[in-house]
């Protein structure tokens, strides 16, 4: 039985967020080394492609699972299928015309042309708000299309929007936020337990793993500093009866919210470590 195979960015910063999360995860991705290359790991098949390939090819069933983003699994009505969000390749959907041209809202784009990366999903949105425009799907870079006046229009993603300022360009309605997602149309177990794999490894980048050593009677403050702290580690330590170590899990922003805290307990020897699952 052929493993199921899992199309992996081929370019891009998603595809470098992508292989440190997989690695992180305990999959080896040396062997994936760019182009369209193609690895057998720990039961999967992955092969590198455009992200907008592999939206297709999930879409048609010619791939079990992807990395690919939001705007993409909205643009191949894939929302249905199971995904794990990933929390990178942050950005938004936007519509944008040229700041100059008096409009203020999509509705003023009735007659015009918009051009996209995204024709399906265009459509959808204006056919969904009655509103009469020509969707022009179009590759490379939209701004400058714009801003030349060929399209009325854009419908394509802001990330720092540095992009639209420089092409005079103005934002009319942000239509969706969108992030890299793991989505996957197989239920195949080696699938399930790479979506757990990826979890557990988010959320042990999201915690630290503290050691400390602090006076017996400001174990109760220290459960106050950190409410979410039930039942911590505690160890004697030898020839001490006054100190214990502490051992604890928490999220990285809180210890960091926290580390002067710590040392106005009076707690020393505090290392932190990140942990490398969290189930």
């Amino acid at each position: 039985m052929t493993p199921p195979w899992v199309a992996v960015p081929s370019r891009g910063r998603l595809r470098t967020r992508t292989l440190e999360l997989l690695s992180d995860a305990g999959y080896a991705t040396s062997m994936l080394h760019g182009g369209e290359s193609i690895a057998r790991i720990d039961g999967l098949s992955f092969i590198e492609m455009r992200s907008r390939d592999a939206a297709a090819a999930l879409a048609a069933g010619q791939v079990d699972a992807a990395f690919i983003a939001s705007d993409l699994i909205a643009e191949h009505e894939l929302h249905g299928l199971p995904a794990v969000p990933l929390g990178f390749a942050r950005s938004d959907l936007v519509l944008a015309s040229r700041d100059d041209d008096g409009r203020v809202t999509a509705e003023d784009l009735a007659g015009g042309a918009v051009a996209t990366h995204l024709p399906n999903l265009s459509h959808r949105f204006f056919t969904e708000r009655g509103i009469d425009v020509t969707v022009v799907e179009l590759g490379g870079s939209l701004e400058g299309v714009c801003a030349a006046g060929i399209a009325d229009a854009i419908i394509d993603l802001r990330e720092t929007g540095t992009s639209l300022v420089r092409n005079r360009l103005r934002v009319l309605e942000v239509i969706s936020g969108c992030q890299a997602q793991f989505v996957r149309r197989s239920d195949a177990p080696v699938l399930d337990d790479m979506a757990l794999r990826l979890g557990s490894a988010m959320a042990a980048g999201r915690h630290r793993y503290v050691m400390l050593h602090v006076d017996r009677a400001q174990i109760e403050k220290l459960r106050y500093l950190f409410p979410g702290l039930e039942s911590p580690t505690i160890l004697p330590l030898a020839g001490r009866d006054d100190l214990v170590a502490v051992h604890f899990v928490v999220g990285a922003d809180e210890l960091w919210e926290r580390l002067s805290d710590l040392r106005a307990l009076g707690a020393t020897g505090i290392v932190a470590l990140t942990p490398q699952a969290i189930l």
